[in-house]
Order: structure tokens, then C-alpha cells, then sequence
């Protein structure tokens, strides 16, 4: 089936290959990448986030985590923001100043995931992207499930960009009352007319894994990549290194496509 907006990569070679050619050189012209994620009870995946968003050529990073983890992290390793903790360990409603100052300091924003299941921690993170909408904002894991009840806001964002699991996919569709229900039988030729559709409505980039292809699909356009390390996109590297992407290019379909050729 060949249509106009669906685009099929072959990695190593990227579909868009000026992508990669524009990338800067320079440090200081890279942007900045704010990561939050992490909780009393662990942080790795805030920590294999930056060592990610580094190796995709970010200018600087820097991450958020809860204070009570200041003496178990080495300052050499991570550029951290400590914030106030809440009983569950994770970051308490009075981080927000301390937030909102990194938030205007970064390029873009990392939601990494394993920030907790509290509330509160939930509350603060809307709080914090109601005041970023026009940050490129990149949300996967456990972190697109912490803030829910955004979605809807997010969806109508073109700087929102959500790396997610078929599962929550559905979910997203649902939260906006989508008429067209996506299943796992699907064909992919099916589920890519329908992500067309849907991002033709919503001008959200959404990034998902279906029958062993990585699927980007933004702004009515869609490419689908063979992918067969579905484990990176569950820990959350596909989404650092389309992050770091997000920050450097503004046409988001092209440069979340180029980032998963890496």
C-alpha cells in the first residue's frame, strides 16, 4: 500500500538525511535538556536518560530529583536540581518555584518516568507543563500515565511528543473520546491510516511500537522504522534521544524520524 503521508525508513540510513547534516556542532548552540523522573527509591533511568540525551549530542543537561537522594548521588556523574521530597518520596508541591527556574532554563523537557504514583507529584508536573507550552515536551513511561489527566491539553500541542506502548495508545485515544479504537490485531496499514487521521485532528507527535515497527507519526504524516530492540524504547532511550531531537530541529515529524534511525 503506498499513500502520500506514509513514509518508511530503513536504518542506518536516515529518511531525512538534512536532519542530521544540520545538527550543531557547537556545544553552546545545542540546547538544553531539563529531565525529570526519579523518586526516593531509585533514579536509573534519570541517570541512563542523561547519559543518552549526552551521547545524542545534547548541549547540556540537567536533571530534577527529590532532595532525600542528595547524598547518594555524585555530582561528577549528574547536573542536578534537588527539590523538596514529599512522604512518598517523590517531588513535593513546594519544588514548583524550583521547577518552573529550571524549566525556563531548558530547551526542552524529558518526562523520564519513575517519578512515583502520588498525587502530588502528579499535581506538580501539570502545574509545570501549563507553564511550558512551548517547550518541546517529551513524556514516556510511567510518567504518560502520572499526568493523564492532561492529555487532553497535551494532545493539542504541537510541542507535546508522547513514546508509548500500544496499551496507552488506547488509553489516549479514549481520553479524548476518538471514535476509532485501535486494537493489537490491527494491520499496520491500518492503524497507520488511523494515527494520520488522528494527528491530523491533534497536532501531538505520538511514537509507538506495533508489529515489530517503530511508528512516528506527527502533523497527518507517519513513518514506520523495523525495529527489533523493543527494550529500548522501554527504558526509556528512544525517548532521550527523540528528545534531544526535538530540541535542535523544528520540524518535529522529520526529527523524531531521524532520531529513531540511530
Amino acid at each position: 500500500m503506498h499513500v502520500e503521508y506514509w513514509h518508511r525508513q530503513e536504518p542506518p540510513k536516515p529518511l531525512f538525511p538534512d536532519i542530521e547534516w544540520q545538527k550543531p556542532e557547537q556545544r553552546s548552540l545545542a540546547g538544553t535538556l531539563l529531565i525529570l523522573g526519579g523518586n526516593a527509591h531509585g533514579f536509573a533511568a534519570v541517570a541512563q536518560a542523561y547519559q543518552d540525551a549526552a551521547k545524542a549530542g545534547i548541549g547540556e543537561s540537567r536533571v530534577v530529583l527529590p532532595d532525600v537522594l542528595k547524598k547518594t548521588i555524585d555530582p561528577l556523574a549528574l547536573d542536578c536540581v534537588f527539590v523538596p521530597t514529599n512522604p512518598s518520596g517523590g517531588l513535593s508541591k513546594e519544588a514548583l518555584p524550583q521547577l518552573q527556574a529550571a524549566a525556563a532554563w531548558a530547551s526542552g523537557l524529558l518526562l523520564i518516568g519513575d517519578a512515583g504514583r502520588n498525587s502530588e507529584t502528579a499535581i506538580l508536573f501539570e502545574q509545570l507543563l501549563q507553564g511550558s507550552p512551548d517547550k518541546p515536551t517529551v513524556i514516556t513511561r510511567d510518567a504518560v500515565d502520572l499526568i493523564s489527566s492532561s492529555w487532553p491539553m497535551l494532545l493539542e500541542r504541537p510541542t507535546s511528543v508522547f513514546v508509548i506502548t500500544f496499551a496507552q495508545l488506547q488509553r489516549l485515544f479514549q481520553s479524548v473520546y476518538y471514535p476509532k479504537t485501535v486494537l493489537f490485531s490491527m494491520q499496520l496499514t491500518t492503524l497507520v491510516e488511523t494515527l494520520h487521521k488522528f494527528t491530523t485532528t491533534y497536532p501531538a507527535t505520538i511514537v509507538t511500537f506495533h508489529q515489530k515497527q517503530l511508528i512516528v507519526a506527527s502533523g497527518g504524516q507517519v513513518s514506520t522504522t523495523p525495529w527489533d530492540d523493543p527494550l529500548r524504547i522501554w527504558r526509556g532511550s528512544v525517548a532521550s534521544v527523540a528528545a534531544v531531537y526535538a530540541v535542535q530541529h523544528a520540524n518535529m515529524f522529520q526529527a523524531i524520524t531521524v532520531s529513531v534511525s540511530r
